[in-house]
C-alpha cells in the first residue's frame, strides 16, 4: 500500500473519479450540481493525514471525538435529498469533519452548523477557512435545539441519528422545507426527507443507515 505522505495528487484524483463513479452516479446520485460539488470538495482534507489514502473509499472513517465522517455515497444521497437552488439557507446539525458543511456550502447561500463538540468545530473552522468558504457558520452547542433566533431555515440536515426527528427543528423548519435525518434504534436507521407542509410532515424513506446516535436534549442522553 502506498503510505499517506508518497500519495500524490493524481493518486488522489484517480480515487476521487472513481468515487463519482461507483459509489455515486453508480448508485443513482444524478443531480449535477451535487456531483459538481463532490468533484471540487477535496475529501482528503477533511480526514486524519494518517487516513488520506482511504479518504475516497466506500465506507465511513473514523476522526476525533468517536464520531465518523460518513461515507461518500451517503453525504451525495443527503444533499441530493436537500434539494438546493443556490438561494437557501441550510442549518447543520453535527458538524462533524466540515465534510458535509463544505459540500452543501458548494450549493446553498448560507449554512450554520453546530457542533457539540468544540474540538470538532475549531478544526473544521481551520479547514473551511482555508479552503476559502465564507458562507458558513459554525457553532458550539446542543444541535437537537436548533438555532431559534436565527429561524426559519429552507433546509435543515443533521449528520446523526434521532428515534424521531426533534420538534424544536421542525418547528425552526421554513414552510415547504425539508428536514434530512437518520431516524431509527441505536444500530441503524433509516434516512428520511421530511417536508413541511400546512405545518406537517410529509416523510419520504431514502435509504437504510447507520449515524452515531444525536446527542443532546431532543435527542439520545449523554
Amino acid at each position: 500500500m502506498i503510505s499517506q505522505k508518497l500519495m500524490s495528487h493524481a493518486d488522489l484524483q484517480s480515487a476521487k473519479q472513481q468515487m463519482l463513479r461507483r459509489q455515486l452516479r453508480g448508485r443513482g446520485i444524478r443531480e449535477v450540481n451535487v456531483l459538481a460539488a463532490m468533484t471540487k470538495v477535496p475529501r482528503e482534507r477533511f480526514v486524519a493525514s494518517a487516513m488520506c489514502d482511504e479518504a475516497y473509499a466506500d465506507r465511513a472513517l473514523a476522526i476525533d471525538c468517536r464520531q465518523t465522517i460518513s461515507q461518500p455515497y451517503i453525504v451525495g444521497l443527503m444533499t441530493q435529498a436537500l434539494e438546493l437552488s443556490g438561494k437557501e439557507t441550510v442549518l447543520e446539525i453535527g458538524t462533524g469533519s466540515g465534510y458535509q458543511t463544505a459540500v452543501i456550502a458548494e450549493l446553498a447561500r448560507e449554512v450554520i452548523s453546530i457542533e457539540r463538540h468544540e474540538v470538532l468545530s475549531k478544526q473544521a473552522d481551520a479547514v473551511l477557512a482555508e479552503l476559502g468558504y465564507e458562507n458558513v457558520t459554525l457553532v458550539v452547542g446542543d444541535g437537537t435545539l436548533g438555532l431559534p433566533d436565527r429561524s426559519p431555515f429552507d433546509r435543515i440536515i443533521v449528520t446523526a441519528a434521532a428515534a424521531q426527528y426533534p420538534p424544536a427543528l421542525f418547528e425552526q423548519l421554513r414552510e415547504g422545507g425539508i428536514l434530512v435525518i437518520p431516524l431509527g434504534g441505536c444500530d441503524c436507521q433509516m434516512l428520511q426527507a421530511i417536508r413541511k407542509l400546512s405545518g406537517r410532515s410529509k416523510t419520504e424513506n431514502l435509504s437504510a443507515c447507520r449515524f452515531v446516535p444525536l446527542v443532546g436534549s431532543q435527542g439520545w442522553p449523554e
